[in-house]
Parts: structure tokens; C-alpha cells; sequence
């Protein structure tokens, strides 16, 4: 790859970033700009943002890799039972959401918690819980410094700083604005990328999909691999995959972007924008499929690789290959960007709003809420470049299990919160949220459950069982109590 192309492009995409981030840096005031926005973000504008919010690196770079390994499995898994979990967990909580977080002008998930069940130290241990979220930071920055090895030819640390002192940089400069304005441009790069990867192996398929995916073996080819150890079950493939999506559609980075809406009325418009987009995204787990019929051959350990590898040898040699295998490159790692900073600013605010100001310094003045705000996110940073110098092998793995266990703690507390109405006991939801975390870390350490998305699906499941029992048993000897009001933020249940 020539590397003045190489760097070229990325400049270019640069420079649009960090005008775009300037532009964002004029509009955030505050902590609540910085957290959320204005309210002056139209409904496709923000479809697109939480579209590309959700496809990261681990869309376009990781998920790939498992399919190259599990076949067929995998690609159901992440691309029909995720993308199912995606339009029902948008659908069913997005507007009960937002009414209560307009009404209370929330900024983050644990303030909403605050809010709905009137509980300080439940908000406090939600805030604690989204520190989980660093695990996908790391795995984003790991996937993005891959990329800009294979770019540059530059060293893993050298990448992994680079990426981090960008992101950072143009986060802090405008919150909430940058990371929507850049991603709308990254979202377009991202959508052209994905059509581009789907179409570059069709020729595989002339004889049909599965007899092309059958020529590699039978258990690759169908959907439940009984030779994988993390695919292996129709439990495995399709309901952890929709349940623990589901779930991570309640996370800060993604739920809070239903709150930069203007009207209630938008909400449909947004949703739908977020699952059409997301579809298209999609469509670039085909490239594990390509790489594995294009005869690439990497054992389990480097399958994180497969995406990069096949980029670079996919598009031909010359002036034309160099070009496309370079945009190609950049636009995976604007992919990774732009969930990157959509966490960042969620995780920001929560750290500053929640763990910082909120409590002692509710009246604080707006600029030392942003402050605040920007010092917290190079704290994050930091011990996300720490963890992330010396990454685990098969680093989605590693995401996977901290992000679903923040996936599982989240959901009962969450859903019950939109959809039942009236007051809740604030046991309830302290309750299921530690079930589910302590049974999903628990199955993983001791259950024998290799698939993150399966030991938290099973925790989704008890504890929404168990808290809607307890919710039933509770109102029925509480009787009229269930009628009252959402209890006010700072008022203990």
C-alpha cells in the first residue's frame, strides 16, 4: 500500500473531523450540551448518529472474524438475531424513556434512574457500573490501532496513541456536537464501505451461498455449528444474541441519544433511520465469509485480523488498489471513531454528573460542569491506553464480557422502569441488577459458558423473572401504593 495515499486520505478525513468538532465546540456551554445537546438535532440527523453509534469496530473490524471462524452461526448471530434485538429493544423503551428524562431534564442513564426510582444510591451504583463500558473502549482502540498499523506501517503503540489522541482531542473539544456532526460523515463513509465489502465477494455465491459455504465444511455452512464452542445451540445463535442486543440498546452511549430529540413525535422516524442504516452496516459480516472462501488461513488467535488482511489483498495491486484498499482502511476506522466518541461523551458525563457533581454541587456553574467534564475524559482515556497496550487475545471476547455484564445489570431495572407505570421499589431493581451481574460473571468464571452473550442472556432472563415476581408479591401487600407518582430525584423509595 502506498503510504502517501495512505496518509493523504486520512489527513483529509482528519481535517473534516476536526472542523466539524470546532463547529460542535461553539455550541457546548455546558455540562448539559456537552452531555446531550440543545434539543435542536433533527430525527434523521440522530438516526444516523445512533446507526453508526452502534456499528463500531467491533461491527465492521471483530465480528467479522468470528464468522470467518464459526461460518454461517455467527453470521446469524450478529446479523439477523442482533439486528432483531436492535429494532425491539429501540421500539419498546425509546419513548418511555424519553418522557421521563424530558420531563426531569435528564443528561445520563443513572440520572434517569435517579429519577424513576427516586434513589440516590442506586443512581450511584448504576454510575459505577457504566465504568464497565470501558471494556468496549478498549476493544475499540485496539481494533482502530490495527487499522492504522496496516495504514502507516507505524507500531501497535505508536497506532494505539495516535488513535487515542485524536478521538480524545476532537471529544473534548465539542461533546455531544462533535460526536454528531462527525458521525453523520462517518456514517456515510461507513454505509458506501459496507455495500462496497458485501458486493467485492459475491462471485463466490454464482453456485448458490451454502454450496459455496458447504465446500469448507457442513458445520460451517449451517446454522447451529455444533463444532463451535460458542454457536452451538439455537439458545447460542438467535435468543442470547436478541436478548443481550435488546439490552445493550439501554446503554449510555446509545440510549441517551433518544434525548437529543426535539419533539416526542420523532421518535418513530429516529428509530426506523437506525435500523435501516444499521442493516446496511450489517452487511460487512460477509467479509469473514469472503476471506475464509478466498482460502486466508488464520487460526482462532488472529482472527481479530481477518477484516484488515482482507482489505489489503482484496482490491488489486497498482494505483487503484492502493486507493480503494486506503479508503477502505480509514472509513473502518472512522467506524471505530465514531462509537468511540459517542462513549466517551456518555461516560464523561456520567463520571462528572454523576460520581462528581451530582449531590453536592447541583447548582454548579455550567463551565465547571464542562470542565469537569473534559478532565474526566482524559482520566478515561488514560486507563483505557493502559489496558489496551497489552490487549487479550480475541479482545471482543474481553469487551464482551464486561459490556454484557453492564448489558444484563441494566435491563430489568430499565424495562420495568418504562413500562410499568407507577412507583417501584427501589429493592427491585438494586436486586435484579445484582443477580444479573453476579450470575453472568458467574457463569462465565464457573459455569463453563464460553459465549458472553449466552451467560448474559440466561442473567437477562432470571433476573426479569425474579423482579417481576417480586414486583407482583410487592404491590400486592403495598395495594394502593401502586398508584403513586414517580418519586422525585433524591428521594429514597
Amino acid at each position: 500500500m502506498s503510504l502517501a495515499i495512505a496518509l493523504t486520505l486520512l489527513l483529509t478525513y482528519l481535517g473534516a473531523v476536526y472542523w466539524l468538532s470546532w463547529i460542535g465546540m461553539k455550541k457546548t456551554t455546558s455540562l448539559a450540551g456537552f452531555a446531550v445537546g440543545n434539543g435542536d438535532m433533527g430525527p434523521i440527523m440522530v438516526g444516523v448518529v445512533m446507526a453508526a453509534s452502534i456499528a463500531s469496530t467491533a461491527t465492521f473490524v471483530i465480528n467479522p472474524g468470528f464468522v470467518y471462524t464459526h461460518g454461517l452461526s455467527a453470521l446469524l448471530h450478529y446479523g439477523v438475531a442482533a439486528q432483531a434485538g436492535v429494532a425491539v429493544g429501540l421500539f419498546a423503551v425509546c419513548r418511555g424513556f424519553r418522557q421521563v428524562g424530558a420531563a426531569h431534564g435528564v443528561l445520563t442513564v443513572p440520572d434517569w434512574i435517579r429519577v424513576r426510582y427516586g434513589s440516590e444510591r442506586l443512581a450511584l451504583v448504576f454510575a459505577l457500573l457504566n465504568l464497565l463500558s470501558i471494556a468496549f473502549v478498549v476493544l475499540i482502540m485496539v481494533g482502530c490501532a490495527f487499522l492504522v498499523v496496516a495504514l502507516l506501517g507505524v507500531s501497535y503503540p505508536i497506532a494505539l496513541a495516535g488513535t487515542l489522541l485524536v478521538v480524545f482531542s476532537y471529544v473534548l473539544l465539542g461533546g455531544t456536537y462533535a460526536h454528531a456532526y462527525t458521525n453523520v460523515v462517518q456514517a456515510a463513509m461507513m454505509a458506501v464501505v459496507a455495500l462496497l465489502l458485501f458486493a467485492s465477494g459475491l462471485e463466490h455465491f454464482a453456485g448458490g451461498m451454502l454450496p459455496a459455504m458447504e465446500a469448507v465444511s457442513t458445520n460451517w455452512a449451517s446454522a447451529i455449528n455444533p463444532d463451535s464452542e460458542l454457536y452451538g445451540s439455537v439458545f447460542a445463535v438467535f435468543v442470547s444474541a436478541f436478548l443481550v442486543t435488546f439490552a445493550l440498546m439501554l446503554q449510555p452511549h446509545i440510549l441517551t441519544k433518544v434525548l437529543y430529540l426535539r419533539h416526542e413525535r420523532d421518535i418513530r422516524r429516529f428509530i426506523i433511520t437506525a435500523v435501516i442504516i444499521g442493516f446496511i452496516f450489517s452487511l460487512c459480516l460477509f467479509v469473514g465469509i469472503y476471506a475464509r472462501l478466498d482460502g486466508m488461513d488464520y487460526d482462532v488467535a488472529r482472527q481479530d485480523r481477518v477484516v484488515t488482511e482482507y482489505v489489503m489483498g482484496a482490491f488489486g495491486d497498482g494505483l487503484g488498489g492502493d486507493i480503494m484498499a486506503s479508503v477502505m482502511l480509514v472509513t473502518l476506522l472512522a467506524a471505530g471513531m465514531s462509537t468511540l466518541d459517542g462513549i466517551l461523551v456518555a461516560l464523561s458525563a456520567m463520571v462528572v454528573h454523576d460520581l462528581v457533581l451530582r449531590g453536592r454541587h447541583r447548582n454548579a456553574d455550567a463551565r465547571v460542569g464542562l470542565r469537569a467534564s473534559r478532565i474526566a475524559l482524559v482520566g478515561v482515556g488514560v486507563v483505557s491506553f493502559l489496558l489496551a497496550l497489552d490487549p487479550p487475545q480475541l479482545v471482543g471476547l474481553f469487551a464482551q464480557r464486561g459490556v454484557y455484564g453492564l448489558a444484563a445489570a441494566s435491563f430489568a431495572p430499565i424495562v420495568l422502569g418504562v413500562l410499568v407505570r407507577g412507583a417501584i421499589p427501589v429493592w427491585v431493581p438494586a436486586s435484579s441488577a445484582a443477580i444479573a451481574l453476579v450470575l453472568h460473571l458467574g457463569l462465565q468464571s464457573w459455569g463453563g459458558i464460553t459465549n458472553p452473550a449466552v451467560s448474559s442472556a440466561w442473567a437477562i432472563l432470571a433476573s426479569m423473572s425474579i423482579a417481576t415476581a417480586s414486583l407482583v408479591v410487592a404491590r400486592r401487600f403495598a395495594g394502593a401504593a401502586s398508584a403513586e407518582p414517580i418519586a422525585p430525584a433524591g428521594e429514597e423509595s
